[in-house]
This record gives structure tokens, sequence and C-alpha cells, in this order.
């Protein structure tokens, strides 16, 4: 066997086993992944009870319901299909009807979303990207839309905890 032969074993080698490291740890993170799915994938794909996965949306008009201690109510829409969800803990501050979220959990055998995750938008004009890009598919989100609808930067200088005016720096 000469040198160049044994050279191109030892590369192939490497690589096969190399290429095997990548395998089992795509493999071993599979069960970790968690896909976002909007309220009319949801209703579409059928999705089996027990599944992991993120829903994201906007909350819909009217279903903030707060329970016993810190449980919480709503529903998720696309303006399409709607999903109820139900959180127990602390919402972020600036989560409203209305605006987008996005909730992890657990799709209940009863087509209630049990979250144990809520994120909302942190200023007017922020939207998960998931959650503009599955609105945009359907048309019924436009870029910029939401910053219309927003006071300008006073208003995210004020929900940030802001007191010093539009133009003051920290």
């Amino acid at each position: 066997m000469t040198r160049k032969s044994r050279r191109l074993i030892l590369i192939a080698a490497c690589g096969s086993v190399l290429a095997l490291a990548v395998g089992l740890i795509l493999f071993a993170m599979s069960g970790s992944i968690v896909f976002f799915r909007s309220p009319t994938d949801i209703a579409a794909q059928g999705i089996a009870p027990g599944t992991r996965l993120r829903l994201g949306g906007l909350v819909k008009d009217g279903s903030l319901k707060r329970g016993a201690g810190e449980t919480v109510e709503f529903a998720v829409t696309d303006t399409n299909a709607t999903v109820a969800v139900q959180y127990r803990g602390l919402l972020p501050d600036l989560f409203r009807e209305g605006q987008g979220v996005v909730a992890e959990g657990v799709l209940e055998p009863g087509g209630l979303f049990r979250a144990d995750t809520v994120l909302a938008k942190h200023d007017e004009s922020y939207m998960p990207r998931e959650v503009a890009d599955a609105l945009k598919a359907q048309g019924r989100w436009q870029e910029g839309k939401e910053a219309a609808k927003g006071t300008g930067k006073e208003a995210a200088t004020a929900s940030a905890g802001g007191t010093l005016g539009p133009r003051s720096e920290r």
C-alpha cells in the first residue's frame, strides 16, 4: 500500500466518522425541536394531541379571561382559525389583545393549547418573524401596518419604563 492510498483511506475514514457524529447529534436533537404553527396549520393538519409546538398569531379581541390565581385564558387567531390557549403564570407586560404573540406548549385532546411560555411583542413595530410570515402569506398583515398604529417613539420609551421623553438618552 502506497503512502498516497493510506492517506486517502485515513481521510475517508475521518470523513465517515464525522458524518456519523453529525447524524447522531441531529437525531438526538430532533426530539427537542419545537416547530411553529399558526391556528390554520393546526386545524388543517390535524396535529395529534400531546404534540409540543409553538403557536403564533394575534391575541383575539375580547378573548382574554383571568381565572383563579395566575391562570389566564385567551384565544390566538390568524383571522382564519382560532385556538383557545390556557396559561398559568405571569404574562409579559406588553401582552394585550390584538397584538402578536407566540406561545409554546402542548396541544390537549379537546383542542385546548396549554402553554408554558408566552412571548409578546416588545415594541410598537415588532412581530415574531414566523407570525408575520404566516399572516403575510394569508394577506392579513403588511409590513409597517403595526408601526403606523403605534404612537411613535414616545410609546416605545414609555413602555420600556423610560420617563425622559422621546429624544432623551439613558
